[in-house]
C-alpha cells in the first residue's frame, strides 16, 4: 500500500513537470538567445504551469507577462518568425510538451507604442496564425509541435506598418476540457520586437487579451475523446495582408525608428535580457578595486534577472570578474585584463544592432531592483568581498565573496504560482491547484481512487 502511495506521489510530481513554457524567439531561423526578448515567469519552478483561468490577465503573456524585459529584437518585413517551447525551460531535458496535451496552436500581434512598457493585457490584439485539427494527418497543431522540437513557425503579414508590437504565440491543451468542471490548459508568452517595414497597414479588427475566449466556448470545451463535429480554433479570423476592407485597416502615415531595447556599445556578454559592459580602465590600484566592485555588482545583478531558462552566462561573467580581483591582489593595476572583448565566441549581439547606452537606460525595464545586502565591516582592500546593486546604480554594499557563491541573489519581484495566481472569475469553479485534476488523471489506473 504504501509503495502504491509513493509510485502515485512520483507520478504525480513528474506529471505536473509535464507542462511547456516559451522560451526561445526565432528570427528568419536564427535564435536570438534563450530568454531574450521573452517575458517569462520569474519563478522557475512554476514557469511552466498552465494557465486555467480565461479571465485572468496572464492569458495575454503568461504569468509576470504584464512586465517587459530590457531587450526588443529587431525583425525585418515579412520575416520568419519562431517560438521555441521546452516542457524544461533550461533545456535540462528534451521534450515541448506532453504527448497528452492535445489542441490548438495560435499567433497574435499587438502594436504597441513601447514593447517594454506596454502591460500586454487589453484591447489591440489580432491573429496571423492558427491550427486546429488537421485531417490529413490526423494531428492536432500541438502534435506537430512536438515533431518539430517544440517549433512553431510563422511569417509576420507583409503589409504591416513598423513599428513595436507583442508577438504572442499560444497553445490550448484540450486534455480535461471533458472534465468536470472543464480544464482548458492555456501556454502563452510574448516576444517584444520591433519591426522594420514599408508597409503601412495597421489591422483595426482586434480583440481582447483576456476576453476573447471564455470558459462556455466551444473552443475550450472540446471533446477530443470523442469528437463530434469539426473542431473551430477560439479567437477572431486570422489576419491576412492585403485582404483586409478598408474600415478594417488603418493606415500609418509615419515611419519609425527603434529607440528602446537595444545594447550598449560596450556590452562584452549577454545572458537573456541582462547584459554586461566593461568596466572602467585602471592604472591605479584604487581604480582596479573599484573596476573590481563594479564587476561583481554586474554579476549580481545578472543572477537576480535570470529567467527560467537559466543563468550559464552569468558564470562567465562571474569568471570575468574574478580575473579582475586576482589581478589587483597580485598588484597589476592596469586593466581590465582583455579589455572589451566579447566573452562569447562569435557571439550573436540578437535584438537590433548595439544602440547607444542613453537609448537603453531610458527604459523602466533595465532598473530592475534587487535585494539589498547588510553591508559588512570595511576594508581597505576588497579582495574578499563582492558588492550587490540595488535599486540605485549607484549604491554598493559589501558581502563575503563566499556568500555570494553559496547564496544566488533574488529579485523582489520572484513569488510562487500559487500565491500570485488570481482567483478565477468564471462561474465554473477551477481547483487552487493548476492541474489537480491532471495529477490524476494523466496517471496509471492504480492511482484512480476506487469507490
Amino acid at each position: 500500500m504504501h509503495f502504491t502511495i509513493f509510485i502515485c506521489a512520483l507520478a504525480a510530481l513528474q506529471t505536473v513537470a509535464a507542462h511547456s513554457l516559451f522560451t526561445t524567439f526565432s528570427v528568419d531561423d536564427v535564435s536570438q538567445g534563450d530568454g531574450v526578448c521573452v517575458r517569462m515567469p520569474t519563478n522557475p519552478s512554476t514557469a511552466t504551469f498552465p494557465i486555467n483561468d480565461l479571465a485572468s490577465d496572464n492569458m495575454a503573456c503568461g504569468f509576470d507577462g504584464t512586465k517587459g524585459v530590457a531587450r526588443v529584437c529587431s525583425v525585418n518585413q515579412s520575416a520568419k518568425l519562431s517560438f521555441t517551447f521546452r516542457e524544461n525551460p533550461d533545456a535540462s531535458a528534451p521534450g515541448a510538451i506532453d504527448a497528452s496535451h492535445k489542441g490548438p496552436c495560435a499567433v497574435y500581434m499587438k502594436a504597441v507604442s513601447s514593447a517594454i512598457n506596454d502591460k500586454g493585457a487589453g484591447d489591440g490584439w489580432f491573429k496571423i496564425f492558427d491550427e486546429g485539427f488537421d485531417k490529413t494527418t490526423s494531428q492536432w497543431c500541438t502534435e506537430k509541435l512536438m515533431a518539430n522540437n517544440g517549433i512553431l513557425s510563422v511569417q509576420v503579414p507583409s503589409d504591416l506598418a513598423g513599428g513595436y508590437y507583442l508577438v504572442r504565440p499560444e497553445l490550448l491543451s484540450l486534455h480535461e476540457s471533458d472534465k468536470t468542471p472543464p480544464n482548458p490548459q492555456f501556454y502563452a508568452g510574448c516576444a517584444q520586437i520591433f519591426l522594420t517595414s514599408s508597409g503601412t497597414a495597421v489591422p483595426q479588427d482586434t480583440v481582447k487579451i483576456p476576453g476573447y475566449v471564455s470558459i462556455t466556448d466551444p473552443s475550450v470545451l472540446y471533446n477530443i475523446y470523442t469528437p463530434k463535429g469539426d473542431y473551430v480554433t477560439p479567437g477572431p479570423a486570422v489576419y491576412k495582408s492585403g485582404a483586409s476592407t478598408k474600415a478594417a485597416v488603418m493606415q500609418a502615415s509615419t515611419a519609425q525608428t527603434q529607440t528602446e531595447g537595444q545594447l550598449p556599445e560596450n556590452v562584452v556578454l549577454t545572458n537573456a535580457n541582462w547584459w554586461g559592459v566593461e568596466v572602467a580602465s585602471y592604472s591605479t590600484e584604487s581604480g582596479c578595486w573599484s573596476s573590481s566592485e563594479a564587476c561583481w555588482a554586474q554579476s549580481t545583478t545578472c543572477y537576480a534577472q535570470a529567467p527560467p531558462t537559466g543563468s550559464k552566462n552569468c558564470k562567465l561573467w562571474e569568471a570575468k570578474c574574478q580575473g579582475i580581483q586576482d589581478a589587483c591582489s597580485a598588484g597589476n593595476f592596469n586593466g581590465p585584463p582583455n579589455q572589451g572583448k566579447s566573452l562569447i565566441a562569435g557571439a550573436i549581439y540578437s535584438g537590433a544592432a548595439k544602440g547607444t547606452a542613453s537609448a537603453v537606460a531610458s527604459s523602466s525595464a533595465t532598473k530592475a531592483a534587487v535585494t539589498q545586502v547588510p553591508a559588512s565591516s570595511a576594508m581597505s582592500k576588497p579582495s574578499s568581498t563582492v558588492v550587490q546593486l540595488s535599486s540605485s546604480a549607484s549604491t554598493f554594499s559589501r558581502m563575503s565573496k563566499q556568500s555570494f557563491a553559496t547564496s544566488q541573489p533574488k529579485t523582489t519581484l520572484q513569488k510562487s504560482y500559487i500565491a500570485a495566481a488570481p482567483t478565477p472569475t468564471s462561474s465554473i469553479a477551477f481547483s487552487a491547484n493548476n492541474d489537480e485534476d491532471d495529477t490524476i488523471d494523466d496517471t496509471d489506473d492504480a492511482c484512480e481512487p476506487k469507490l
